[in-house]
C-alpha cells in the first residue's frame, strides 16, 4: 500500500488532521512533508500498526496516549495513561516561572515539583534554569515510572520521590512549583478526559482546593529564607486559594496571572523572611 492510500483510507476513518499526523509519524516524518512520500510502499507492518491506532481513535481515546509522546516547551516527553496530558496552560505556568526564578535568584535553585506526573515541569524547569537539584514528586509509582523514562530521555538527573505531596520529603527549597489535582468531585468534565485520564491526578474533593491545602498546610518548613510557589489553577478558584495562601503564608506577596484565553490559571507566591 502507498502513502497515498494509506492516507485516503485513514481519513475514511479519522479526522483528517489526525490522520496526517499519524502517517508522518509512521514515516517519521513531518505532516507537511507526506507530499514528497505518495507514492512510497509502506510495510505490512506499518500499515497494522496504524489500522490499530486508527481503531483506538474511533474508541475515542485521546490522540497524544495513541501516539505515546508529546511535545512540551521544545522537548519531547513519553506519555501514556497513567499520567495526565500535559496542556498548553501549564507550558505557561512554566514559562512565566522561569521569568520569576531568573528575576528573583542569582545562584542555582533546589526546585520541588508536587504532583509531578510526567514529570513535564519539573524536567523542563531542569533544562532551563540553573539548578542544584530539582526533585519530581508523585504519590502514583505508576506516575514515578512514566517520570522516570523522561528522565532517561533527558538525561536528568532529576530525584524521585513517591510522597503524598510533601509526606516524605524533608528538604527546603528555593522554588516549590505544583499542578495539582484541582477539579471538583462532581464538577462535569468532557468525557474523553473523564473515561481517559487517570482520575487520582484529575479530582480533588468537594471543592477541588485538597491538593492546595494539603500543599499550604505544611509548606513554611519547606520553604527557604526565600521562596517562589507557583501554582497552577482552576480558573474559578482565585478568590478561593488567595484564602488559603494568606491563611498559611499571611505575609507573602501575591500574584495571579492569566494564560492567553484571559483566564485565572496561575498564582505565583514570593516569600522572604524578615
Amino acid at each position: 500500500m502507498t502513502v497515498e492510500n494509506l492516507l485516503f483510507f485513514a481519513k475514511g476513518h479519522i479526522h483528517s488532521d489526525h490522520a496526517k499526523i499519524l502517517v508522518a509519524e509512521l514515516l517519521n516524518c513531518n505532516p507537511l512533508e507526506l507530499l514528497n512520500h505518495l507514492e512510497a510502499e509502506v510495510s505490512e507492518a506499518k500499515v497494522n500498526l496504524l489500522k490499530k491506532e486508527i481503531k483506538a481513535l474511533e474508541e475515542n481515546k485521546p490522540l497524544q496516549y495513541v501516539l505515546g509522546h508529546i511535545n512540551f516547551y521544545g522537548n519531547d516527553f513519553y506519555i501514556d495513561e497513567r499520567v495526565l496530558i500535559p496542556r498548553f496552560e501549564t507550558e505557561e505556568l512554566v514559562e512565566n516561572t522561569i521569568k520569576y526564578i531568573n528575576k528573583i535568584f542569582t545562584e542555582p535553585v533546589d526546585i520541588i515539583d508536587l504532583g509531578t506526573g510526567s514529570g513535564v515541569i519539573g524536567l523542563t524547569l531542569e533544562k532551563k534554569v540553573s539548578t542544584k537539584s530539582v526533585d519530581l514528586i508523585d504519590i502514583s509509582k505508576d506516575a514515578l515510572d512514566v517520570a522516570h523514562i523522561n528522565c532517561e530521555k533527558l538525561s536528568s538527573k532529576a530525584n524521585l520521590i513517591q510522597s503524598d505531596m510533601f509526606q516524605n520529603v524533608d528538604k527546603k527549597y528555593d522554588v516549590i512549583i505544583s499542578n495539582p489535582p484541582y477539579i471538583k468531585t462532581e464538577e462535569e468534565i468532557e468525557e474523553i478526559v473523564k473515561n481517559n485520564e487517570p482520575h487520582l491526578a484529575l479530582y480533588a474533593g468537594k471543592e477541588g482546593l485538597d491538593c492546595y491545602r494539603k500543599i499550604l498546610e505544611n509548606i513554611s518548613i519547606h520553604m527557604k529564607d526565600k521562596c517562589l510557589v507557583a501554582f497552577e489553577i482552576g480558573m474559578t478558584q482565585k478568590e478561593e486559594i488567595k484564602h488559603l495562601i494568606q491563611q498559611y503564608l499571611p505575609t507573602a506577596q501575591i500574584e495571579v496571572k492569566k494564560d492567553l484565553s484571559e483566564k485565572d490559571r496561575m498564582i505565583f507566591i514570593y516569600y522572604e523572611k524578615n
